[in-house]
Parts: C-alpha cells; structure tokens; sequence
C-alpha cells in the first residue's frame, strides 16, 4: 500500500493564541503531516501573522471577508485537492489541539479497515478530558453485524456524520461529492456535508484517536445560541429539504429529534424573545431562500474562489505529487528594464497526448533549426508516457548540441503545473514557450529575444495554423500590438500562449500559472498586464501552429463553460474587467462554448477575419 499524502486543513478566526497551539500540535504528530493550509477568515487579531510566520510553513489562504466554517473547509478542501494533490485531507477549528498519536491512529485503523473507507472521525474531548458533547458522532443506524465487527477488528465504530473537529477525508470523495454548502456559513454544515459523503459509503469513528476541543465551556449543540438559532433552524430546513445527505427515513427520524432539542433550546433559554426571532428567520428564510452555489458565495474572496470553482466544475485535479510554485504570492517587479544577459530557456512540456513524430519536429524547430539557439531546453514530461514518446525524450540530446533536461513528473498534473516546475528548473531570466505540436519558424528567437533584452516583459507573436502539412499553411492569428494589448486583454487573450518569450520573474511576480483548463495563459497574462508589464506582439506568424480534428471540439463544453465563468469572475474580482465587460464577456463567450462545432469553427474564422487575421491567400 503507498503511502498516502496527508494535507491538514485548519480554519482560522481571530483565534491566534489558539492557533498557534494547534499548529505546533500538528507540528509534532509522531506520523507527519506531509502539508498543512491556515485558511484565515479575515481576522481582526494576529491570526494571519501567527499562520505565516509559524514555523511548520503552513500554505496560508488569505480570504478578504469571513465566510464562516463552512466557506473556510470549502476553500480549505479545495486547496488541498486541487492545489496541494491531497489523498486524504484531515480538516478541523483553530481551537482542536490533536494528541501526538491522533494522525497516526486514524490512519492505523483506514489500513487495518477491511474495505475502502470515506472519512473518519477522532474522540474529542474537552480541556478536562471528558468526552465532549458537541463534537459526538452518529453511529450509524441499522448497521450489519458483519460491518460492525469489521470495525471493531480496526479498533472503530461505524458512524452516520461526524463534525469537522478532526475529519479525516478521502480526497476521493471530495472530487466526487463535492465540497461544504458555503451558505450555510455556520452551523450543520459539516453534519450536511459528512451525510452527504457518508449516504453510501463507510465512516469511522476511531477512539484511539484524541483531539482536544478547547471551547470556552463544556457545552452540547442545545446550549442557548441568541441570535445565531436563526442559522441552526435556516441550515436544517435546508438539509432537509434540499440536501441529498440524507433518506426519507433519516429525515423523519432526525426532523424529529432536531424539533425536540430546539423546544429544549427554547425553555432554557434566557432570552425566549431574540430566540424565537432568530428563529422566526431562520425558518421562514429556509423555506423561501436556497442556499447560493459556493462560487457566487465567495465571488471576492480572493483566488480561493478560483480553486473551489475548478474542483466544483470537475477540472482536472493534481495527482498527489508536490508542486513547487515559483512564486507563493503576488509581488512586484521591476518592468522595462534592459537586461544584460541574453541567455534563454525554452520550456516544453510534453505528456501522453502528444505524438512522437510531431514531437520531434517541434523540438528540432526550437533548436537547431533556429538562427538564434536557446542556452538550454527544458521538457517536462508531464506523467507517464507512451513508449515512442519516450524513446524521442531519451533520445534529445543526440538531436541538437542545445543542453537539454527533461523534469519528468510522475503523475500527469496538467498543463499549469508541469509549466510550473519547469520554470523551476529553468536557468535563466529569459524563457521560450514552445508546445510539441506546434513548430517555431528559424527566425522565431533571433526575432523575439532582442526585445526582451530592450526592456520588455513578455513579447507574443502571430501563428499560423496547418493541419498535417506544414507547408498546407491555414488562418493567421494577428494579435493586438502595443497599447491595444492591455485593452484587448479585457475582452480575450491577447498573446498566442505556444508563441511568447517572457522574463521569468515577471511570471514569478505574479504568482506563476493557476490550472484552468485551457485559460491558464489568459489568466496569468492578465495578471502580468495588471501588474504593469511591458508588453508586445510581433505581428509576423512566427509559430505554425497544429490545428488537430478536434481542436474546436476542445474550445466547447459545459466543462470548458465551467472555466470561462471561473475565469471572468476572477479577473473581476481582482479588478482586471468591469461589471460590464464581465457580463459581456460571459455572455459572449458562453455562447461561444455551447454552439455545435460547426458554427464554432466558422464563427471563429469569422472572428479572426475582423480582427485582422487572414489566410495567405487573402494576400
């Protein structure tokens, strides 16, 4: 059995104190934490200092607003799968201070589990050591003597929900049923969301795992609440009645105990009146208000709301390999500065799609047919690949003199990322992008690289589509040049991303690419843009660009749909287009994803006619 990646979520609220004991509480797990995130809901005290500068470097995720325990495990979750290449993700408060062992024994008991298992669950206990009341998991009702002693064989109990105090997760499961209702900002929203994973699938409860849950009071879930009843009644009429966690049985049988625990609520209350306003609310807001999709709920918190957009639209998610990001955060650099030296990468990335030949050709353009050579050429084989793509890759360096690297990844990460490490392993300031299908004319570098040596940042060119043939040459995509780029770029992408030479640190200043399917470029140009990038296009097709059959089946879809919404929500959020032109986008966009491939292709020939591009026989 490998062994799984383990990446801890902990979500921060103006707890720093508290923080900071359950950081260094996972910092020494006698079973490491292989990666731990602090989502921080925009605290008001030292919270966010206390995460940043801790020091088990935990990967910090800032939000601007606070969006309660359910938007922070969403974000948290997200981040974890499709940032982190998570296999199981152990989520909990800024105030649960896991015991050296609990990691080791829920893990323990998963191996020792006959069976797949979805989640487990640790035995909470207060500061005193007694059992706490708020954080009992469900056991599961009607359970076979089988399961039973199954569980029992791996020192657990089968159980129905848990709570988020010490959650261990299958990434699996994530990616299948999706992440917490953010809407639910506090309260059942992790009852809601271990039902909803826990409905078909198996959940434990190991007490050889302890946590401690240091609330101010030992208190149980029927404590008065004031005015936030009105989020324990609105989020249980919605788990009953729009949540999938639960059967009609269940549903009875739990409407009813919650109906007996809020009458008690109420007589014991010392404040009958806010409460039954709050819950007046509450009910009345359950019935007529559905809770909000998570991304319109975080629209403005910040890139988070990107990465839960991706998980949510199934994007492709990182396999469990550690990435490392050239940059952690936006920065600053300094644009239109002439640089001295003039050594370039090229960066190519290569994965089992790819055909050998193809691959050879394009990598023969890229350097010995080229007037101006590269320094070196990093490929990244982004995972396993088929046995002639292989024996091209191992064959490279007989090819050109050109110092070669291939980084290879084990798994199949995605464009983004393979891009990523490969500007890690990039030598110089001054890097190539090239793809394996497309092909750089001998002109290309001699062309582009002089600019980028002057004082620009990035330089983009024209391309030119074929088929099989290259000499068959199809459209030419002109992009915009000059000012017209940053003004382009609210409406499209204006570089042709298998063209473009860029300096490495204005890429790293802005944080380096984000995976969103077949908009990765678009978003991290736009970021270049905005942080003040100089910029340029060469208007003369520098690249031959590979037009498959079924490249305009890949531009359409409702996942493709999923990444151009992601996409404009973020780029109006960081303030890159307007409300206007987001709308406008969208609307013109969606259409664009969702027309059959046959309109798709002529509306884009028709497109590219207006914007200047051309076919060599218009000249």
């Amino acid at each position: 059995m490998s062994t799984p990646v383990v990446v801890a979520v902990v979500v921060s609220y103006n707890r720093a104190e508290l923080l900071g004991a359950a950081l260094d509480a996972l910092g020494a797990q006698t079973r490491d934490v292989d990666r731990i995130v602090v989502v921080d809901n925009a605290s008001t005290d030292d919270a966010l200092a206390v995460a940043q500068g801790h020091p088990s470097a935990p990967h910090v995720v800032a939000l601007s607003r606070n969006t309660g325990g359910a938007g922070g495990f969403a974000a948290g979750l997200a981040t974890a799968v499709a940032d982190l290449g998570a296999d199981l993700v152990w989520v909990m408060d800024d105030d649960t201070i896991p015991t050296p062992t609990a990691l080791a024994e829920l893990l323990a008991a998963r191996d020792a589990y006959d069976g797949e298992v979805t989640a487990l669950a640790s035995r909470v206990v207060w500061v005193d050591g007694t059992d706490h009341p708020m954080n009992t998991p469900r056991r599961r009702p009607r359970v076979s003597a089988a399961d039973a002693e199954r569980a029992d064989r791996a020192g657990a109990m089968p159980v129905r929900s848990m709570s988020f105090v010490s959650m261990l997760i299958d990434a699996r499961a994530v990616r299948r049923s999706g992440l917490p209702v953010t809407d639910y900002f506090i309260w059942n929203d992790d009852f809601e969301y271990s039902t909803r994973l826990l409905r078909d699938r198996v959940g434990l409860y190991v007490p050889g795992s302890v946590v401690e849950h240091r609330t101010k009071k030992l208190g149980a879930t029927d404590a008065d609440p004031g005015p936030r009843f009105y989020y324990e009644v609105r989020n249980k009429i919605w788990m009953f009645s729009r949540s999938g966690g639960l059967t009609f049985t269940e549903r009875v049988l739990y409407g009813g105990s919650t109906v007996r625990r809020w009458l008690r609520t109420f007589v014991r209350s010392g404040d009958r009146r806010t409460l039954a306003g709050a819950g007046a609310r509450g009910l009345w807001h359950g019935i007529t208000r559905p809770p909000r999709p998570d991304t319109e709920v975080l629209s403005g918190v910040g890139p988070a709301a990107l990465t839960v957009a991706r998980l949510e639209a199934g994007a492709s998610l990182p396999a469990p390999v550690h990435v490392t990001r050239i940059a952690a955060a936006p920065g600053s650099f300094v644009s239109g500065e002439p640089l001295a030296d003039a050594r370039f990468s090229v960066l190519l990335p290569v994965y089992a799609g790819d055909d050998a030949a193809h691959l050879e050709r394009g990598f023969r353009s890229v350097t010995v047919d080229q007037t101006l050579r590269p320094d070196e050429v990093v490929v990244v084989r982004d995972g396993p690949v088929g046995d002639d793509v292989a024996a091209v890759l191992d064959r490279l360096d007989q090819i050109t003199d050109v110092p070669v690297r291939v980084v290879r990844l084990p798994h199949n990460l995605g464009l983004a990322r393979a891009l990523e490490d490969g500007l890690v392993a990039c030598r110089h300031e001054i890097v190539a992008r090239a793809d394996a299908d497309d092909i750089s004319l001998p002109q290309r570098f001699a062309t582009q690289v002089p600019l980028i040596t002057s004082g620009h940042d990035i330089v983009g060119s024209a391309i030119c589509e074929f088929e099989d043939d290259e000499t068959v040459r199809g459209m030419v995509r002109v992009p915009p040049t000059g000012a017209g780029i940053a003004e382009a770029a609210r409406f499209r992408d204006p570089f042709n991303h298998p063209s473009v030479v860029y300096r490495r640190s204005a890429v790293a200043a802005v944080g380096g690419y984000e995976h969103l399917d077949l908009m990765e470029d678009y978003l991290l140009f736009a970021r270049m843009l905005a942080a003040g990038a100089h910029a340029e296009n060469i208007t003369e097709p520098l690249v031959l660009y590979r037009v498959g059959a079924g490249a305009y089946a890949r531009r359409g879809g409702r996942r493709l749909l999923a990444s151009e919404l992601a996409l404009q929500r973020t780029l109006h959020t960081e303030g890159f287009v307007s409300t206007p032109q987001m709308v406008r986008n969208v609307v013109v966009r969606a259409g664009y994803r969702l027309v059959p491939q046959g309109l798709r292709r002529a509306g884009y020939r028709r497109y590219t006619r207006n914007r200047g591009g051309y076919l060599p026989d218009d000249l």
